[in-house]
């Protein structure tokens, strides 16, 4: 594969970059003949030990000595324009090769997974599996997209373009690029972040995954027409209901995304309903197609709903299914047979939302309902949640003097409506941000009791609690032991098939611990919960709140998934996906299907195949304890330097992150002065570090912790770890990554800085000490030497943005060393920061 990337994406990048040479623009040719120039400058000047403002210096010394200070930065952002423009151009070339650089049959895939189950005698077995398994990949309008929609319309075709080697469509392409505005010019609404969504729900996941299924199921031989488990592949969506993530979503917006939803799953069902009828054009069968057709026209564009449930439209399908088989034999059988299964897949709902509010929300509104009825929240957390469950009612909603808690609930006095008018399915889940304790989740429980369950005997909605800190991972078993045995809840828990579901945030888990610690503690963390959610006859189901970098979770969740044992439950695989995630991994059709059959195939493996052999033993247990430990007294020394908060808020481009236009939200929860670390965000948070190119949440600490150990003479144990679980080796490989996407010396200038030199040093030190530690441990000369594709790609994306880097590295040291941020050097420093991100493909 490492030949067929260097053929098909390096040497090609190579030809159409020089295409923007022959761009008819006066300015863009100048930058293409000088950019190269810079770009070597900036390696040898690195090389050499030369700070940014040296490096930029003797550049313009060299080729325009006479410039004046506007004409260098009138070419800087020339600059940055230009190679935002060579990131698309290699973005496209890679997307156009994917099919040749994967292997679309290979291992992971559906097709390999059944020629295993056939040759091991296991196809019973994975289609009994397979009957309540699912895999939900929950989008998420985390902002770490910076392309507006006309450059991604473009990034499209020069794709398509590509792949035929058009080279005069690609250089009218690369013109509209070179004329194309790259910044969005006004921040998007929350309603903007969830429409921009929903274009990869009806463009790529509508047809990608009704194709996985349809290929399964007639692998498998199972007609498709008594396929009962549509849930298998689900597409979840956080735009219009998280308010936690983006305070400023509201029951309007909630509604109007429900509704938004559900308009276009209809018009996805309009077009295929109008291509099946042009094959089924038989008596008995046609003029119901016909009606079906003029329903869902009318539904969606004559405001008379027709169809107002999808077993309304499913009753009419089957009626024609019905009339095919009768009278016609079965003709055209299977492209009926496919539209209906993508009816059932995908409802009135198209995608499941979720909300989502932060616990300290719910103490908030709880207060005030109780100061409302004269009363005082009080005593032990026993006694509070007595004082909460004896709640029979809600004070009006207009007597409450805080607009928050309005708010918060109209949101969930909408929820019923919205099932009414999309069917549960559409929002059937609350989530608690920030989840510690037992008090927490039953506010939500009787808020929603109270507003959503009223009048009726049993809630549909399941209460799902956000375990995130260390301390709240090791709390957590206890807290759902509690709830599990607490009468009324233990009701509802029946009424909802005696499932709970739990979310994990790696994000901030890694934030609050570090990368080893985090990943470690909710591995632990699900164990203990499978446990007890076993004795007490509850099938738990994990959602994970997993990054786009390995720095929050991210990296190859394959290997993750596929790597777990008997220990942790896996009846389902439940997982965030943001920012370019989302569009470098499920953007196209080819890799959104090998993704989502990636995950699939790891979920059903590890039950096949899983067995006790993929359980970590007792001393391979305490191994991985006893390192994550070190690694984590390590990073909360780092952390609580009196300098940490400090450098992020006034070194590194943190602050910069809340004056982009790419997403809604805030920069951080709270509305107090100055920054405090509890209250970042985790995408600007590691998103900061990542712009310096230190990812310092994607390892620090780890080589710390195996010094430890190889000095207690456990560093053979520590190889043999690596060699024998997969679990072990994907965390240490995700944590090579991100130590390949760092470049120190663009910031050693650091060093002589009288604030910040000590507290660089202790990180750089940590980075040399990891890169070492890794190699022993996993015993190769170089880092990622066993995945070379993804290294050669990561080394030619960080290639074009040396430039971009030197330039943001330039701003923020001329800013220091002056005190003073004028304006174009925090335009630098911000218009750096897209192209730095976006060769990234994640905000690390």
């Amino acid at each position: 594969m490492y030949k067929t990337y260097d053929t098909q994406v390096a040497k090609r990048f190579t030809i159409y970059n020089s295409l923007f040479l022959d761009l008819p623009f006066n300015d863009i040719y100048r930058t293409g003949t000088l950019l190269p120039i810079l770009g070597t400058a900036c390696q040898d000047g690195f090389q050499k030990g030369l700070t940014p403002k040296e490096i930029i210096a003797g550049f313009f010394d060299e080729l325009m000595p006479e410039s004046t200070p506007e004409q260098q930065s009138d070419l800087l952002f020339q600059m940055i324009q230009y190679v935002e423009r060579q990131v698309v151009l290699f973005d496209s070339i890679e997307d156009a090769a994917y099919e040749k650089i994967h292997d679309l049959k290979g291992k992971g895939t559906v097709k390999a997974l059944i020629d295993r189950t056939d040759n091991d005698n296991k196809r019973t077995e994975l289609i009994e599996k397979l009957k309540t398994f699912s895999v939900r990949l929950t989008l998420t309008a985390h902002p770490t997209q910076f392309y507006p929609g006309n450059v991604l319309a473009i990034i499209t075709d020069l794709e398509n373009a590509i792949r035929t080697d058009d080279l005069g469509k690609i250089n009218s392409l690369l013109q509209q690029l070179g004329k194309t505005g790259f910044t969005k010019r006004e921040k998007p609404t929350p309603y903007d972040e969830a429409v921009s969504l929903i274009w990869f729900l009806e463009n790529i996941f509508y047809e990608s995954i009704s194709d996985i299924m349809v290929r399964l199921l007639g692998s498998l031989d199972i007609p498709l027409h008594d396929w009962e488990n549509p849930g298998l592949l689900k597409v979840g969506f956080w735009p219009g209901g998280d308010r936690d993530g983006n305070p400023f979503v509201t029951h309007t917006i909630t509604k109007q995304v429900a509704a938004r939803l559900k308009k276009w799953v209809l018009k996805c069902y309009y077009k295929d309903v109008r291509k099946v009828r042009r094959r089924l054009t038989f008596k008995h069968v046609e003029e119901i197609l016909i009606n079906i057709e003029r329903g869902l026209y009318s539904t969606l564009f004559e405001n008379n709903s027709v169809y107002q449930t999808k077993d309304q439209l499913l009753a009419d399908l089957l009626s024609a299914r019905e009339g095919l088989i009768k009278y016609h034999e079965g003709l055209f059988l299977a492209e009926l047979d496919q539209f209906i299964l993508k009816v059932k897949i995908f409802g009135f709902h198209f995608a499941c939302m979720d909300m989502r509010q932060d616990s300290r929300k719910h103490d908030t509104l709880i207060e005030e309902i109780f100061a409302l009825q004269g009363k005082d929240l009080q005593g032990t957390e026993d006694e509070q949640i007595a004082q909460i469950m004896s709640l029979t009612e809600l004070p009006e909603i207009a007597s409450f003097q805080d607009p928050f808690n309005q708010e918060m609930l109209e949101s969930m006095g909408v929820i019923d409506s919205i099932q009414q008018e999309s069917g549960e399915e559409i929002m059937n889940r609350y989530i608690i941000s920030n989840c510690q304790s037992r008090k927490h989740l039953l506010e939500v429980f009787k808020l929603n009791k109270l507003c959503l369950g009223k009048d009726k005997e049993n809630m549909p909605l399941d209460i799902v609690p956000l375990f995130e800190t260390i301390d709240d991972l090791a709390e957590a078993p206890e807290i759902m032991t509690n709830l599990y045995n607490m009468p009324e809840y233990k009701k509802h828990l029946e009424f909802r098939g005696n499932k709970q579901t739990i979310m994990l945030g790696f994000s901030d888990g890694t934030k609050d611990g570090g990368y080893l610690q985090a990943n470690w503690s909710i591995l632990r963390a699900k164990e203990e919960m499978t446990r007890v959610s076993r004795e007490n006859g509850i099938e738990v189901v994990f959602f994970d709140g997993r990054g786009g970098p390995p720095a929050r979770g991210g990296g190859n969740m394959h290997n993750f998934y596929a790597s777990l044992g008997e220990k942790v439950e896996n009846s389902e695989i439940q997982v965030t996906i943001q920012g370019q995630t989302i569009s470098a991994n499920y953007g196209k059709q080819a890799s959104c299907t090998y993704n989502f059959e990636q995950l699939l195939s790891a979920g059903l493996e590890n039950h096949l195949y899983g067995g006790a052999d993929k359980n970590l033993n007792t001393e391979q247990r305490a191994l991985i304890d006893e390192l994550a430990g070190e690694a984590y007294e390590s990073y909360k020394k780092f952390k609580s330097h009196p300098k940490f908060v400090p450098y992020l808020e006034h070194v590194t481009p943190l602050k910069y992150f809340g004056m982009t236009n790419i997403g809604s939200r805030p920069l951080k929860r709270g509305k107090g002065e100055g920054l405090k670390f509890e209250d970042l965000r985790a995408i600007p948070f590691v998103g900061s570090w990542a712009q310096m190119k230190q990812n310092i949440p994607g390892f620090y600490g780890v080589g710390a912790a195996v010094e430890v150990l190889e000095k207690k003479g456990k560093l053979g144990d520590l190889k043999e770890l690596y060699n024998n679980s997969l679990f072990f080796r994907a965390l240490l490989g995700n944590s090579m990554q991100s130590l390949t996407k760092c470049f120190y010396p663009a910031t050693a200038y650091l060093k002589q800085d009288k604030n910040y030199g000590e507290f660089w040093e202790i990180m750089y030190d940590e980075y040399l000490r990891s890169i070492e530690k890794l190699k022993e441990v996993s015993s190769m000369d170089e880092l990622m030497g066993d995945n070379k594709v993804i290294k050669k790609s990561i080394e030619i994306r960080e290639r074009i943005v040396l430039p971009l880097i030197t330039v943001q590295q330039y701003a923020i040291q001329k800013i220091l060393e002056t005190g003073k941020t004028t304006e174009v050097l925090q335009k630098l420093i911000l218009r750096s920061m897209f192209g730095i991100i976006n060769a990234a493909r994640n905000a690390a």
